[in-house]
């Protein structure tokens, strides 16, 4: 064998152990990865009850393909809207702690500031973050960091409904 063919053959083996300890590496980070709030497909979410502070409940229901809001007399919903809510489901978390790691009171969990529920599963919506722009919310027994943008918010107008 030439030294030519020695290098070449040297250099694909040292390729190849590249490639494969990435290719590790990737495995390794996607099982690491702290993932969603909820494991629920933000399309099939078909009830979401949202109460923001000590208010009354609003409650949406999907039916044939749109929302309509179901607490009072019933109206159909701005559909992107209360998609936007159905999509906090999918929301990246950057970091889960136990519920018992963490000072409810401290991180605004008690009372929380917002609660939703997506099909039966509870989202407790607390403060604020010291660092960056993420808030603290509890599902289960965890707590969970994540993006502020997915704080439910204060409807700008609870009028949306279409007639």
């Amino acid at each position: 064998m030439t030294r030519a063919a020695r290098q070449r053959l040297w250099l694909l083996l040292g390729v190849a152990v590249l490639l494969a300890l990435a290719l590790w590496q990737a495995r390794r980070d996607r099982a690491a990865a702290p993932g969603t709030l909820l494991g629920l497909d933000p399309a099939t979410v078909s009830r979401i009850e949202l109460r923001l502070g000590n208010g009354a409940a609003l409650r949406y229901a999907r039916r044939d393909g749109h929302w309509w809001r179901t607490d009072g007399t019933p109206a159909r919903m701005d559909d992107a809207r209360i998609d936007a809510l159905a999509g906090i489901a999918a929301a990246p978390v950057e970091h889960w702690r136990p519920a018992g790691d963490l000072d409810p009171a401290k991180v605004g969990l008690a009372p929380p500031r917002a609660v939703l529920m997506l099909d039966g599963h509870a989202l407790r919506f607390g403060g604020v973050a010291a660092i960056g722009h993420r808030c603290y919310v509890q599902y289960g027994t965890r707590v969970a960091l994540v993006s502020l943008r997915y704080m439910p918010q204060v409807p700008r107008d609870e009028k949306l409904a279409l007639h």
